[in-house]
């Protein structure tokens, strides 16, 4: 392998890109950067029934969203393309008439029935079915439908190294002439991989553990082209928490459903880095941490297990720890889409600084700031608790405070309403939780002087004297 590899990651557009998917991608990417190689995006879009441009796009957007941006592939070109399989065929059908002109392929006239039936009596004799080879000497050319075979070795053993999974061998006398061609012409999986991977000069395949069956067949087909294969690491499964595999019946598996749910990238990137690869104990990483300390030697042999728990964990440290100004630019599009009006950006931003200790996704973060954001309702038993009887006459002190004060920070208000509650002998949240609830509409909320600095002098009087009116000493604790 060169010191500056070549890996790829080559999903199929017949649906958006899961967790497994993006596992895998995120691997190739940090050992590409890590090694500072290439990073290539390959489209593998031959099953011409599911594969869609509209899946193409949603699994070039969420590879976008996490960040792992590709060197070589769809939308940015390269030297060894195209990048899309279903614009290859001409250079498989190239490759299919070589190998059967030199004697290493073979056409097979046997129909489905034929097979069929040889398949149906290998199980009733309770033995593993193999193509028998009928066709492999055969000299005449009929003109019948046909399949391509590749002509694998009789006899030997077919062995690699796998940098996960360590050495593996099968004996030739398990596998079989497999086909490389369908009769319609159009080449098969195991075919197209290797060739793409021939001519994208690929050498290293990392790929998820499915992939680990088909690798002595690709095998084959290195040695029949006479090419040096490159290095294989099979990623492990992933698993639900009952340690099946992953599925929609666990969680959520599209990457998009957790950036609609107000998921980070950066935490997505170091979740999906957690599983099955370790660095000693840490669990938290900065992206530039995975560059610096990836390394295939530190991915484990057994599954890893979806820890949902430990994704929100991680996205609320994130969310905690950014810069309110750039969490800010995450929130926008959240508030848009709940039909809140879009404030400044700084206003925005400060709104972020208050509410990121409270909120584990973007989403939960303007849930619980919609009072921020509009006038929102006052909840019927926190306004009767706490906007009638006692509470209603310190609420009208405080906003008397509030009105007399020179400005409304902290510096200011909270001499004030210490002193207001000193006055009447009681503790500062009788006079906080009858202001918070006539703020913001609710009894949770940062802390009282935040929220009051955060609304100004003005729209505090104007929210404190419409939650007067709506709950008037005439109403009886009822709304107005």
């Amino acid at each position: 392998m060169s010191n500056r590899p070549r890996v790829r990651f080559a999903p199929s557009p017949t649906g958006s890109l899961h967790i497994g998917g993006a596992r895998t991608a995120l691997f190739n990417w940090l050992y590409a950067r890590h090694h500072g190689g290439t990073f290539v995006l390959r489209i593998e879009d031959t099953d011409k029934e599911r594969s869609t441009p509209e899946n193409t796009q949603a699994i070039l957007e969420a590879l976008r969203w996490l960040g792992l941006d590709w060197d070589e592939g769809p939308e940015v070109g390269g030297p060894y393309g195209p990048y899309f399989q279903s614009q290859r065929m001409e250079r498989y059908r190239e490759v299919i008439e070589k190998l059967l002109a030199e004697g290493k392929a073979y056409r097979c006239y046997c129909t489905p029935e034929e097979l069929e039936r040889k398949r149906a009596q290998a199980q009733a004799e309770k033995r593993q079915y193999r193509y028998d080879r009928t066709c492999r000497d055969r000299e005449d050319q009929p003109d019948l439908p046909y399949t391509v075979r590749l002509k694998v070795p009789l006899e030997g053993t077919i062995a690699f190294e796998d940098r996960v999974y360590g050495r593996i061998e099968v004996s030739c006398e398990a596998l079989q002439d497999w086909i490389i061609a369908r009769s319609d012409g159009t080449p098969v999986y195991n075919f197209v991989v290797v060739l793409d991977d021939i001519d994208m000069k690929i050498d290293l395949v990392m790929r998820g553990e499915d992939g680990l069956n088909n690798t002595p067949t690709q095998l084959t087909l290195y040695q029949a082209l006479g090419v040096e294969p490159p290095a294989f690491a099979h990623l492990p499964f992933i698993l639900g928490p009952d340690r099946s595999k992953l599925s929609k019946r666990h969680a959520p598996v599209s990457v998009l459903h957790y950036r609609d749910q107000g998921f980070l990238p950066d935490a997505m990137v170091n979740f999906l880095a957690r599983i099955g690869w370790s660095y000693g104990d840490q669990e938290v990483f900065t992206r530039e941490e995975l560059i610096e300390k990836f390394s295939i030697e530190n991915i484990g042999k057994t599954a890893g297990v979806f820890p949902a728990d430990k994704l929100v964990w991680l996205n609320f440290e994130r969310i905690r720890a950014m810069d309110p100004a750039r969490l800010a630019e995450r929130v926008k599009p959240f508030v848009e889409k709940a039909g809140l009006p879009l404030p400044p950006d700084d206003r925005l931003a400060w709104i972020c600084r208050l509410q990121q200790d409270r909120a584990k996704t973007l989403v939960e973060l303007v849930e619980i700031s919609r009072y921020f954001f509009t006038r929102t309702p006052i909840d019927p038993k926190a306004g009767q608790k706490f906007l009638t009887g006692p509470s209603r006459e310190l609420l009208l002190e405080a906003r008397a405070a509030i009105e007399a004060a020179s400005d409304v920070s902290e510096a200011t208000m909270k001499p004030a309403l210490e002193g207001l509650a000193a006055k009447h002998g009681v503790g500062l949240g009788k006079i906080a939780q009858p202001l918070r609830v006539a703020l913001t509409g609710g009894t949770a909320s940062p802390g009282i002087y935040d929220v009051i600095e955060f609304f100004g002098r003005e729209e505090c009087l104007r929210r404190i004297d419409e939650a007067l009116a709506q709950f008037s000493v005439d109403s009886g604790g009822e709304l107005a």
